[in-house]
């Protein structure tokens, strides 16, 4: 592949990019072996616009079939393309379920990773027994009666600084499963019943199995007053199952004092 010759070299920049994602087809953001990830893609796309490989720092990794309304990437490139021409020319070469929203410069220490202070995810989920054919791939249908404020009673459990060893899926490599938990909320607007929650980091699935672990306590498996004792288990088996990915949302990602907090959100 040739890169864009009207693309000149001038010092190293960090750029950083706002993405939004449906994560239907992809095995999350990171890199896999046989395995098509939005890392990959969007290496792809940037391959020939900016003159060769690049090394990009996501914000956090997506599991398979998670889907992303903002997602950040921080990459350092020689390229003096500027911001608002490469974000034309990626939404030009990414497929339609990949966008960048924005595209701007930021200080060489920024890292899309490691300078973010909180994540907010969404969960949501039809609660109907008649499927809803435009949320199918967006949400997890549950036909049987949610109360969504015995459930969100239950959810304020998780608010705080806990370990969150009980909702931690086999395979995570984190060394402190201690996290705060900014807020949880359980809403309903018609059928649809979504979650929210925005904590400064989250362990593998840790989302989806409180979700999976509420769904109990909405079935009468597990008492509202009991989740604190879930916590204090630290034992994955005291949880929930794991809610599939499809309701999932990276909804927010937060900045303390950074050009991505002053990123104008002005795009519809």
């Amino acid at each position: 592949m040739q890169s864009d010759p009207a693309v000149s070299l001038s010092a190293e920049r960090n750029l950083l990019l706002r993405l939004s994602y449906d994560g239907t087809r992809y095995h999350g953001w990171q890199v896999q072996q046989n395995a098509q990830s939005v890392q990959s893609v969007l290496q792809e796309a940037l391959f020939p616009v900016l003159g060769g490989a690049h090394d990009l720092k996501g914000c956090s990794r997506t599991d398979t079939g998670v889907h992303a309304r903002e997602y950040f990437v921080s990459v350092k490139t020689g390229s003096a393309i500027a911001p608002q021409r490469l974000q034309a020319a990626l939404n030009n070469r990414l497929p339609r379920d990949i966008a960048v929203l924005d595209c701007r410069e930021v200080p060489p220490d920024f890292h899309a990773r490691y300078s973010c202070t909180g994540k907010e995810y969404v969960y949501q989920i039809w609660n109907s027994s008649v499927k809803n054919p435009f949320l199918y791939l967006y949400s997890l249908q549950y036909p049987y009666d949610l109360c969504t404020e015995q459930l969100n009673d239950a959810a304020q459990a998780f608010c705080g600084t806990h370990d969150f060893t009980s909702f931690c899926s086999a395979g995570s490599k984190k060394q402190d499963n201690t996290r705060t938990v900014f807020r949880f909320s359980v809403e309903r607007d018609g059928p649809l019943v979504t979650m929210t929650t925005a904590a400064d980091g989250y362990l593998y699935n840790m989302v989806r199995i409180m979700v999976g672990t509420l769904l109990r306590v909405a079935q009468g498996r597990l008492s509202p007053d009991a989740v604190s004792a879930v916590i204090a288990a630290r034992d994955r088996s005291a949880a929930g199952p794991t809610a599939p990915a499809c309701g999932l949302f990276l909804n927010r990602v937060f900045y303390e004092n950074s050009a991505a907090e002053r990123s104008d959100r002005n795009d519809g």
